[in-house]
């Protein structure tokens, strides 16, 4: 009963509040890039999708961070990748779909 009255103790030894992508206490490297890289270039295709003279850049950003993320998705090892994954993927989803509707992926006359 004390637990639910107080604070309960930080397990890992961390300060409470700080974000990690390692939840589990195990290091990621490769995943945790990935995660990231997912993250940026989804971002990346949303912010160029409302852009029409950057249709290109939003339409392969945004297929490659979607194929990508799927990739990531598949391999990642905590709740807090994939969090951050779906985010990514959600944005480039419509980022790609932006661009398509702009011009898609080759330059315009």
């Amino acid at each position: 009963m004390r637990n639910v009255l107080g604070p309960a103790g930080n397990a890992a030894g961390r300060a409470p509040g700080r974000f990690t992508l390692n939840t589990d206490g195990v290091r990621h490297p490769a995943e945790n890039v990935m995660t990231v890289a997912t993250l940026l270039i989804g971002l990346l295709a949303f912010v160029t999708g409302f852009i029409v003279r950057a249709h290109m850049i939003a339409s392969w950003a945004g297929a490659i961070g979607f194929l990508g993320g799927l990739y990531t998705q598949y391999i990642s090892a905590t709740t807090a990748q994939r969090s951050l994954i779906i985010v990514g993927i959600v944005a480039s989803f419509v980022g790609v779909a932006l661009g398509i509707y702009h011009g898609g992926f080759v330059p315009g006359p």
